[in-house]
């Protein structure tokens, strides 16, 4: 993962930076395509997916501490958002190799990098502070 995250960190303004290995990452799996299968079977896929999900929030979080303007202040955890980047990624490589429409690298790649570099830099959102602000007061009678 060094030699991908060296790749992507060179050049360019900062939002082609951000999130820039996922070009690489995706390549990489797009030529290993062969045993996307034995990767996600139940013998082995369970650990097998739970080491790559574990890679992908590492990187992203790289990615988000990396951004001097993005602290979560005013709402949304740092950490929160690290989550929800590394999942959608990591969900739209399983759709990508286990589906049957056949995307490119470059195609898969820019829908990711739109969704994520438009999740970490939109406005944050305020977080409740208690779960049952979320739940509507209902009085029993």
């Amino acid at each position: 993962m060094t030699n991908i995250r060296e790749a992507a960190s060179r050049g360019g303004r900062a939002e082609e930076r951000l999130f820039a290995f996922s070009r690489h990452l995706l390549a990489h799996a797009d030529e290993h395509r062969e045993i996307f299968p034995a990767m996600v079977s139940q013998r082995g896929g369970a650990l097998i997916q739970h080491l790559l999900r574990r890679l992908l929030v590492k990187v992203v979080r790289e990615d988000v501490n990396s951004m001097a303007s993005y602290d979560g202040a005013g709402g949304t955890p740092a950490e929160a958002t690290v989550e929800f980047i590394a999942g959608g990624l990591f969900g739209l490589l399983m759709w990508w190799m286990g589906g049957k429409m056949r995307l490119s690298v470059e195609e898969v790649d820019h829908i990711y990098r739109k969704f994520a570099i438009s999740a970490v830099t939109a406005a944050p959102l305020p977080v409740p502070r208690a779960a049952h602000s979320l739940v509507p007061n209902v009085s029993r009678g």
